[in-house]
């Protein structure tokens, strides 16, 4: 992996965990909107092949021979799901969401949870600054070297 390639794979961490906070932040916005499903961030691997396969493809100590040298990987938001959970039914007839019954269904944010998540997304957020960080400073130093 080259320097290019290990930048570009923290910005693509960066931008993803910067919108996982801001799933959080509108799910916690809405933990008393009736109605609001609570909406889930759905991750995927931009990885091209799996650990084995990498490892599987390699010949003794000779990194070279996986893919041209390159071992590319990365994340994605493949998409921001809605959660399946459905909010407890309050009676409530008067109110304008209110069903045919004059149910509505409260909000299925729970507080809690969606800190822990926000704390999750903004650790993996730092430990992706830290790796563009480091990748700089590497190559910093590099063009020093060549003086």
């Amino acid at each position: 992996m080259g320097v290019l390639d290990a930048m570009y794979t923290g910005s693509d961490a960066l931008r993803v965990h910067g919108l996982r906070i801001d799933v959080c932040a509108k799910n916690m916005a809405n933990v008393d909107t009736p109605n609001y499903q609570r909406k889930i961030s759905v991750l995927s691997a931009t990885k091209a092949g799996s650990f084995g396969g990498i490892l599987g493809a390699m010949n003794g100590d000779d990194f070279s021979s996986v893919g041209g040298g390159v071992i590319q990987g990365g994340v994605s938001m493949s998409a921001i799901a809605d959660d399946p959970d459905k909010g407890e039914r309050i009676y409530k007839p008067g109110h304008p969401d209110a069903d045919e019954n004059g149910y509505i269904r409260a909000s299925n944010v729970n507080p809690s949870v969606e800190m822990a998540d926000a704390i999750l997304a903004q650790r993996a957020y730092e430990a992706n600054l830290a790796l563009v960080n480091t990748t700089r400073s590497m190559a910093f130093k590099a063009l020093d070297i060549g003086k």
